[in-house]
């Protein structure tokens, strides 16, 4: 170890015993009755020393009042350098700040929101815009569209190498356009393999409604297919009991809405009525008298009660 390393190490006795000036310098700087006891000082050099001081700000649980004090070579006189508020050990900082990109989560989004795709984004690739002109002397080439209308092509019994022009619904552009390819990007392999884990992640076979599901989405008629190459491991639920109505399901997963998971009976029908038309039963049309605990009256009893 050098000298110097041990001079540095080693607190200059002027600048260590300088608490007042340091204190001093910190209550000018610091707001009137928010500079604490001394808690310690660092040796930052050869006869550079930083006293701490408490600090006692109210949201500035930990932090210390930090007053560095100095002497020149061969002088005795200590002069002061600088004073910051600086966080110990113990200090209650901020979260580490993190982009906007990478604080987004899915459903942050509202109405009116914009959000911008970076043109590097690794879930897009360039797709086909037919910005690629065809060669001059091609059937498709631009001036020989130019001369064709798209609507008004008419069928002729020519074939289309001696047609004087190629009709435009012809051309490469207007069936990549027909297609649905007429897209500056298109979704590149990391994009739908992310898409791909993060639909399994939410209605896949590992989740719980999954496991205890009697049958898988793949053979459930409320399952509507989609298309590409994701549509061979995944649908859109359409069941509206179900908890995945509406999403894109994994053709594994599976709930209690299953189409076929519980048939309901078809209820017995009553028999039919038997009518015999060969027998006769007589009814009374009054009861008899002693058939019942009301008593009998006559006509004339109830006369006057307004009955007949």
């Amino acid at each position: 170890m050098s000298a110097a390393t041990t001079r540095s190490r080693t607190p200059d006795r002027l600048c260590a015993e300088a608490v007042d000036l340091a204190r001093a310098a910190a209550e000018e700087a610091a707001a009137p009755g928010v500079v604490g006891e001394h808690v310690g000082m660092l040796s930052e050099g050869d006869r550079v020393v930083t006293h701490y001081f408490e600090c006692k700000e109210l949201g500035y649980r930990g932090w210390r009042w930090a007053a560095t004090v100095a002497r020149a070579s061969r002088a005795k006189i200590v002069t002061l350098d600088e004073v910051v508020l600086l966080p110990g050990p113990d200090a209650v900082l901020a979260p580490e700040w993190v982009p906007w990109s990478e604080r987004l989560r899915p459903g942050d989004m509202g109405p009116g929101d914009l959000l911008p795709t970076d043109a590097e984004d690794l879930r897009l690739e360039p797709g086909y815009t037919g910005e690629d002109e065809p060669p001059p002397n091609s059937l498709v080439s631009e001036e020989m569209a130019e001369l064709a209308e798209a609507e008004d092509a008419e069928v002729t019994p020519a074939a289309p190498a001696k047609l004087p022009a190629a009709p435009v619904r012809g051309t490469i552009a207007a069936v990549a356009q027909e297609l649905g390819l007429r897209r500056a990007r298109v979704l590149s392999r990391y994009g739908l393999h992310t898409a791909a884990d993060r639909w399994e992640e939410g209605f896949g076979s590992q989740t719980p409604m999954a496991q205890a599901a009697p049958a898988s989405c793949v053979s459930c008629g409320f399952l509507t297919p989609i298309g590409g190459s994701l549509g061979q491991a995944f649908g859109v639920c359409a069941n509206e009991f179900s908890p995945a109505d509406g999403r894109v399901v994994s053709l594994s997963y599976g709930c209690g809405g299953h189409s076929e998971a519980a048939i309901m009976p078809t209820p017995p029908r009553p028999a039919l009525p038997v009518v015999d038309e060969t027998r006769v039963d007589p009814f009374p049309l009054r009861p008899a008298p002693d058939s019942g605990s009301v008593p009998t009256t006559t006509d004339e009893d109830t006369a006057e009660l307004g009955h007949s």
